[in-house]
């Protein structure tokens, strides 16, 4: 089992990150994954290939719709 905390942003909107942290956070909660939201990211609990599996889905999710997505991973 592995807790990982990362963070992500999308960079060059003009207007408010919240719908696209919105739809981040529903791939998290549909992964089934224990998960704890903090004031500096998210903290996932699982196997190693499940938890990056998750970080890879939210990438891809913000990636839709943002150019640049800022990732920090912990």
């Amino acid at each position: 089992m592995v807790l990982l905390e990362f963070s992500m942003a999308p960079r060059g909107h003009a207007e408010s990150f919240s719908a696209d942290v919105a739809r981040v956070i529903d791939v998290i909660d549909k992964s089934g994954l224990p998960y704890q939201l903090t004031a500096m990211g998210t903290i996932i609990e699982g196997e190693w290939s499940e938890v990056l599996g998750v970080v890879t889905a939210c990438f891809e999710r913000m990636r839709e719709d943002c150019a640049r997505v800022s990732t920090s991973i912990r």
